[in-house]
């Protein structure tokens, strides 16, 4: 396993996979990654963010059943990881501690509650 870090663009990505569950391939991915952040995104960058996170052991995948809609061909299917959930807590609790940092913007009250 190499670094275990997330990057900003790693992150939404892992946090996608766990929302889309069964639907979480490289192209619907892009679709909901386009549709959340009102960004464009290419599809080769999903890959290799997919790619990484799974070097990372954040994620796994297999491939899906063929479908009629894809003309035989068959989807590879993401699934987030022990590890995988392990780093997004991590990360979800570095951004937490930054906001209640930050006097302006300060959650404590709220997220103490």
């Amino acid at each position: 396993m190499k670094e275990t870090g997330l990057g900003e663009f790693e992150e939404v990505i892992l946090l996608l996979v766990g929302i889309l569950a069964e639907e979480a391939y490289a192209f619907r991915l892009a679709e909901e990654f386009e549709s959340q952040t009102k960004r464009s995104v290419s599809i080769g960058a999903v890959h290799s963010s997919l790619s990484r996170l799974e070097d990372k052991g954040f994620l796994t995948s297999e491939m899906g059943a063929s479908t009629a809609s894809r003309g035989g061909r068959r989807k590879r299917i993401y699934s987030i990881t022990a590890a995988g959930e392990r780093a997004l807590q991590s990360a979800k609790d570095f951004r937490v501690s930054l906001w209640s940092q930050y006097p302006q913007l300060s959650f404590v009250g709220i997220l103490n509650q």
